[in-house]
């Protein structure tokens, strides 16, 4: 089995909840996937790491993060499989909005000032969560390369990230995650 059928199968049979959830969004849906239930999984974790570096591998980076939480395991699991691959990759945190107290930073890590980043995001539906940290990064004066999510939800993301004028790559799709098209 490959490491991306194993990652799959571990999302399916852990993070995939059939039940009526309200979205980030405010859109309703019958089923939700909790990948922080994937992303600070033991067995779970390196994979995701991988697959998220194998999406990425042509493009050029040196730092990956996002907004906090949901980036926050999926940029550490990066980082440390980029460790094991004898690569140096730093990770960052995006607050949802600037410290009050201490350094006063909005992005905790090594400064991403002048450097090229990629933007990350576990589940993605609208890209708005995405969005708001790429927001921050070029305002911290980040060269963000491209937005990569393990999952997407096919409800718009892909079209605001792009019109955003980045790419957006994902790893599984509600196909792969036998969620059809909802």
């Amino acid at each position: 089995m490959t490491e991306r059928a194993s990652l799959l199968d571990h999302i399916k049979a852990k993070a995939i909840i059939h039940e009526r959830v309200v979205l980030s969004s405010g859109r309703t849906a019958d089923y939700y996937i909790d990948l922080r239930r994937i992303t600070l999984d033991g067995a779970a974790a390196p994979l995701v790491g991988r697959q998220m570096l194998d999406l990425t591998r042509d493009l050029e980076y040196d730092a990956v993060g996002g907004l906090t939480l949901g980036a926050d395991p999926l940029a550490t699991s990066m980082l440390h499989a980029a460790v094991s691959e004898g690569r140096q990759l730093d990770a960052f945190v995006v607050r949802k909005e600037e410290k009050r107290h201490g350094l006063q930073r909005r992005i905790e890590g090594p400064d991403v000032t002048g450097r090229r980043v990629l933007a990350v995001e576990d589940t993605s539906t609208t890209g708005a969560s995405v969005l708001t940290a790429v927001e921050a990064l070029r305002e911290a004066g980040a060269e963000v390369v491209a937005v990569a999510v393990l999952a997407d939800r096919d409800t718009g993301a892909r079209q605001n990230v792009e019109a955003a004028g980045l790419p957006y790559r994902f790893v599984y799709g509600l196909a792969d995650l036998g969620l059809g098209s909802h």
